[in-house]
């Protein structure tokens, strides 16, 4: 009987394949698509994962090695409101366990804090260094004692990592091993002649031992499961187990599905969204390891686990969709954000107060950068390099200008220097119209002079202030005092000049001279008048001394014209001078023709003069020869005609 059934079995392998995914009554019944077990990380939730509750296919089980944020946080581990050094030290404890499976979920959730106050720690760090005029190339960050101490301690936690997962790859080698070995048990055991009862116990034994052999690699999984499906269909159609043993065995298995049925109805209360799916893929991994149900409960014990999964199925999506919706809202803020940053960028600033005001409304933008939450992954990292690059052109051109600035400023600053130097020298000049317009020269050219380094403006300005202060200061002090001294000078030249007027002429020209030339020594030895004074006093100076020299040459002109003719009536009486009285007439017909001509090119020019301060100098100049060339004239024709008499 076994042996027909057997060989009826093989005959009919190929439609029992064909069929293997659709039994009711097969052990680990579920299929799971593989790809859907593996958890989504929170920036991929356009699609999230879900658990398909299909009784057509088979799972292959895919963990995750690294958890996303949101498992992180529902961590039971009190890290909120550590500080670096707190973390790293929490770090340092938890790694003395080796047992990575264990730790690995306070580790990563550690590390992603840690990181994060890192993150903000060398964020600070950065735009102080380029507000300060930094280069973003060339800034380094330095690691602190608490990044050391964690970086350390990470270090012990990845090679632990690493040594368990090589013994985990090995394990999963000598799993395969046992799990083949078991297929040949297998068909061993259907191909045997034992009894019914003794091949039944030993197909349970070989189902527990299954069950108790852990993971194999992935890519045996579904392979080494088909088969071992196969087998224990064909081991069922081999036995035709009683009805009463097989009707006993299927309550136990309605039990036991009951039960994964009311656990995963309780992870419809799970408020972590990772948990409850995380506890979803194990209870599917636990219901396709029970055995077949009766049928009349079949459909029905299968709807209620899989209505729980799809409740859960469906309030992920339903977390993962809103997530969505706020990362759309934070990536409308964020490209709002850049646009503001390109319209700063977009404008010139040639001035040290704007830029300081544009730089301070960048950081306001940065600041509200770093309260909104993260966009879609993809677009996150878009949308900050966006961002980052307008920081970045700006600062950049920002230490552009204070570059050129801080020269344009050095240079600003070596020109007041030299003025400085320059107006120090002079603060104790008594040439007082020279030096004041010398001061007031360097005075407009320190208004042309731009601005100098901040921290030298103030003592530079001082330093020039105070040598201006001397100088004015003294001859505010000098002329003061010269007030009462040039009102008596104006008296004393004025009486000089009385003097001049009554002077009265001496016989000797040489005697007139002297006198003179006294006078005018002691009208330059007076000294200064009162400048509203100057001008008059001086014109009636130059009147006086002028006429005195007129009187003086006229009365000259007298007294050389009677000696002259003494002189002729001479040569008159003596018979050889006939030749000398014709050689002087000529000569003075020619000295006349000469000044004639020079007179009359003088008074030609004077026409020429305009009314002006200047022209008027000249012009008087230019009186002062003709007069002397005429009274010239008068004497050489008086002379003239005593030789012509």
């Amino acid at each position: 009987m076994e042996n027909k059934e057997l060989k009826a079995i093989d005959g009919n392998e190929k439609k029992k394949i064909e069929k293997l995914n659709q039994s009711t009554i097969l052990p680990g019944s579920v299929r799971i698509k593989v790809e859907t077990l593996v958890e989504q990380p929170v920036e991929e939730v356009e699609k999230p994962s879900e658990i398909i509750p299909q009784e057509e296919a088979l799972p292959e089980i895919v963990t995750n090695e690294e958890m996303d944020e949101e498992e992180v946080e529902e961590v039971e581990l009190d890290i909120e409101g550590k500080t670096k050094e707190e973390l790293a030290a929490m770090l340092e404890e938890i790694v003395q366990d080796t047992d990575v499976m264990k730790i690995k979920d306070k580790v990563t959730a550690i590390r992603v804090h840690f990181m994060k106050l890192n993150k903000e720690d060398m964020d600070k760090e950065l735009e102080a260094f380029l507000e300060s005029g930094g280069d973003k190339d060339s800034y380094q960050h330095v690691m602190d004692d608490a990044e050391k101490r964690f970086n350390t301690a990470f270090g012990i936690f990845k090679a632990n990592r690493a040594k368990q997962n090589e013994l985990m790859d090995a394990q999963k080698l000598e799993n395969l091993a046992q799990k083949q070995a078991i297929l040949e048990e297998l068909k061993q055991l259907i191909a045997s002649e034992e009894t019914l009862k003794k091949t039944y116990d030993d197909f349970r034994a070989l189902q527990e031992k299954w069950k108790g052999i852990g993971q194999v690699p992935a890519t045996e999984n579904a392979n080494l499961w088909n088969s071992y499906h196969f087998l224990v269909e064909k081991f069922f159609d081999k036995v035709n187990i009683n009805r009463e043993l097989r009707d006993l065995d299927m309550k136990k298995n309605l039990d036991a599905k009951i039960t994964l049925c009311e656990r995963a109805e309780e992870l419809l209360d799970e408020k972590s969204m990772s948990k409850a799916f995380k506890s979803l893929q194990k209870l599917h991994e636990e219901w396709k390891e029970i055995g077949p149900v009766p049928q009349d409960k079949k459909d029905e014990i299968w709807e209620r686990f899989k209505a729980a999964t799809d409740k859960i199925n469906a309030i992920r999506r339903e977390h993962y969709a809103k997530i969505q919706e706020e990362q759309n809202a934070n990536l409308e803020t964020k490209t709002a954000l850049c646009e503001k940053a390109e319209e700063l960028l977009a404008e010139e600033y040639n001035s040290i107060s704007v830029w300081q005001k544009k730089s301070t409304e960048l950081s306001d933008l940065f600041k509200i950068w770093k309260t909104v939450g993260p966009a879609a992954k993809k677009q996150n990292e878009e949308i900050w390099n966006r961002f980052k690059g307008s920081m970045d052109t700006f600062f950049a051109k920002k230490k552009e200008f204070f570059s050129t600035l801080k020269d344009k400023q050095t240079e600003n600053l070596e020109r007041k220097i030299n003025l400085c130097i320059e107006a120090e020298g002079l603060q104790e000049s008594t040439e007082w119209k020279k030096a004041t317009e010398q001061f007031k020269k360097m005075q407009e050219e320190w208004k042309t002079i731009g601005p100098v380094p901040k921290r030298h403006a103030d003592k530079v300005w001082k330093r020039f202030r105070a040598a201006c202060d001397v100088f004015f200061g003294r001859k505010a002090e000098h002329f003061g005092g010269l007030k009462e001294e040039e009102a008596a000078n104006l008296t004393a030249k004025q009486e000089l000049i009385e003097t001049i007027k009554n002077f009265e002429l001496k016989p000797s020209r040489a005697e007139n001279m002297e006198a003179i030339k006294a006078l005018q020594k002691q009208w330059i030895e007076i000294g200064h008048v009162p400048m509203k004074m100057k001008d008059t006093i001086n014109a009636e100076y130059r009147k006086a001394v002028d006429a005195l020299f007129d009187k003086m040459r006229s009365n000259q002109n007298e007294i050389s014209t009677n000696e002259y003719r003494e002189m002729v009536e001479g040569m008159k009486d003596d018979p050889e001078s006939g030749d000398r009285m014709r050689r002087e007439k000529t000569n003075l017909s020619n000295r006349i023709q000469k000044l004639r001509d020079e007179i009359a090119v003088l008074e030609n020019n004077i026409g020429f003069f305009s009314n002006s301060k200047n022209s008027e100098l000249m012009k008087a100049e230019y009186e002062k020869k003709i007069n002397k060339a005429k009274n010239d004239l008068k004497v050489l024709e008086a002379k003239l005609k005593i030789v012509n008499d």
